[in-house]
């Protein structure tokens, strides 16, 4: 009997899965954020455009680049470097209106950008690869070659509904921290309804990403996790928790 340990649902015994997932980690991420041989700007400023405005349209071309290129996720870095930029633009704009001088800047920018996009990017990713995998992939059949989501367009659905999350948490409240930050019910109402739109965009936007996938399943279960950020709004405002003064006090 192997002694490589139990084998998961997709044939490869545990040790071996886990350090393929370790791979693909090193690998993947770093040819993504370094890889500069072919920037399309244009197309990844197209995108964000329609992330706020239409974000189903986002995802019309992906059958697409999946014929032209042979994989679902982006084959360049435009997209992950307009939002390292975008973010340590933002961050630099709290940091000058908060006076925390370049080591607040310094610790934010490891807040934001370190732990926020990049550790939490790698982490929802793979959850997101795993989930859909094990539990929203159609089996193939006997003469049907079973397609798997690819762990860089798990990264790529991330990097969408973090773009959805960051324009309201972080750019449109940095618009209203004259009313944001005061101590007010309309400051309340205001700074929770920006957090509890950012959350429901970045699941939404986690949504529409695996929808778009035509051998997935059962995708709309993610979407009941909107009823429970509209549970945890009310229950900010009811009991006047903040979520803006708490976010801004923690970062700057």
């Amino acid at each position: 009997m192997s002694d490589s340990g139990p084998v998961l649902p997709g044939g490869l015994p545990r040790p071996r899965f886990r350090r393929r997932l370790a791979r693909i980690h090193r690998t993947a991420l770093w040819q993504r954020l370094f890889h500069w041989r072919q920037l399309d700007i244009e197309y990844a400023l197209w995108q964000m455009l329609y992330l706020v405005v239409s974000p189903s349209r986002v995802y019309r071309n992906i059958y697409y680049h999946k014929q032209t290129k042979n994989q679902w996720a982006r084959d360049d870095s435009s997209f992950m470097l307009l939002q390292v930029v975008g973010i340590l633009v933002v961050t630099a704009a709290y940091s000058v209106v908060y006076g925390v001088g370049v080591a607040g800047f310094g610790r934010a920018t490891v807040g934001l950008l370190g732990v926020n996009y990049l550790a939490m990017g790698v982490l929802m990713a793979t959850l997101t690869w795993t989930v859909a995998n094990r539990w929203m992939a159609r089996r193939g059949g006997a003469h049907v070659s079973e397609q798997r989501v690819e762990w860089m367009f798990a990264l790529d659905v991330h990097c969408n509904a973090f773009f959805m999350l960051f324009v309201p948490a972080y750019v449109v409240q940095f618009c209203f921290l004259p009313v944001v930050m005061r101590t007010s019910w309309m400051s309340l109402v205001v700074g929770n309804t920006l957090f509890a739109v950012a959350a429901a965009g970045y699941v939404y936007a986690t949504y529409l990403g695996l929808h778009a996938l035509p051998f997935l399943q059962r995708q709309e279960a993610v979407l009941y996790a909107i009823p429970v950020v509209a549970v945890a709004y009310l229950w900010t405002l009811a009991v006047g928790f903040n979520v803006s003064h708490h976010v801004i006090d923690y970062y700057f």
